[in-house]
């Protein structure tokens, strides 16, 4: 019996070792990251946090009850819910890119749970130094924030490149908000992001038309639909494809393609585009990952007629 809990006792105080020495402070007991290889590209999707906002920000042209009927089926709040913030470090042919950059501080919106990214990178050993890319899927600033953190420019090479969208940084000269649907002060806060962004990376910019290869079996495509520029992404290799579909994809999309997202400026476009998207994905049964899917959203799309189905992942360990 002695023996039992001597035995008990070492191996609970190697755990205690192995838990304050490896493991993150008490308020980030979350999984924050999720590594997995596509062929011979390393992939690691990043946590940014949440984003808390009004249900209707998922479908602002459905009828309220049948809004609200599908939260209450997927065991969600009625009135506003938790929206992921999801980024991807790839590493290919040498580079480290890193696509999309979450929001950074928190632009007078009080999302305290956001802004993740940072120190998410470091604590999962990424030097900002070693980052060679940039991808941006658009220019709202939960995808653009990042860069703008206090002191993280001079933490980054100075021949850093940025690919963007041509058409999505000519978009932010002028903003269209007209066909938005954002909770009050989002609109400004977006502007004034992507004008700081274009401001203090211009020299960093490297801009294209509709389709642009990054690194071996990195191709960024744009869209268009969610703002004029927007992009997704396609990792391929070794017979293997993974899509980032930045904001092209919501979790409600699968059932309700054609529900309208608050924050598109093209909704009759950008409905398009996810259909055009989901259905690709589910003839190929290539995997997906989505910046506001629940982390770390990878999975696969199935169909059924008009509507989709989300398949996750397994997680592997």
């Amino acid at each position: 019996m002695n023996q039992t809990i001597h035995k008990s006792q070492e191996k609970n105080m190697i755990l205690e070792r192995t838990v304050s020495a490896d493991s993150p402070r008490q308020d980030e007991l979350v999984p924050s990251r999720y590594a997995l290889k596509v062929g011979e590209i390393d992939v690691m999707v990043i946590s940014d946090g949440v984003l808390p906002l009004p249900t209707k920000m998922l479908g602002h042209n459905a009828d309220s009850a049948t809004r609200a009927a599908w939260f209450s089926d997927m065991f969600l709040p009625a009135d506003a819910f938790d929206w992921a913030l999801n980024a991807v470090v790839v590493r290919s042919g040498g580079k480290t890119i890193l696509i999309d950059a979450g929001l950074g501080s928190d632009p007078d919106l009080h999302l305290p749970r956001a802004g993740q990214l940072i120190k998410r990178l470091e604590s999962a050993g990424i030097d900002l130094a070693s980052v060679t890319d940039v991808v941006l899927t658009h220019m709202h600033m939960d995808h653009v924030g990042g860069l703008l953190v206090d002191g993280v420019k001079d933490r980054l090479r100075p021949d850093l490149q940025i690919h963007v969208a041509a058409a999505e940084v000519k978009f932010w000269e002028a903003p269209d908000f007209t066909r938005t649907d954002m909770p009050q002060g989002f609109p400004d806060a977006l502007r004034a992001a992507a004008t700081r962004f274009t401001r203090e990376y211009r020299n960093n910019l490297r801009q294209f038309d509709n389709e642009h290869e990054v690194a071996p079996g990195v191709v960024v495509c744009r869209t268009g639909g969610h703002t004029p520029g927007h992009s997704v992404v396609r990792l391929s290799s070794g017979g293997e494809a993974l899509t980032f579909a930045g904001d092209a994809v919501f979790t409600v999309g699968f059932d309700h393609p054609d529900w309208h997202n608050g924050f598109e400026h093209d909704p009759e476009e950008a409905a398009r585009v996810r259909v055009r998207l989901l259905r690709q994905l589910a003839e190929t049964g290539e995997m997906l990952v989505a910046t506001h899917m629940p982390f770390p959203s990878i999975g696969r799309v199935g169909i059924d007629g008009d509507t989709f189905r989300w398949v996750p992942a397994f997680w592997d360990y």
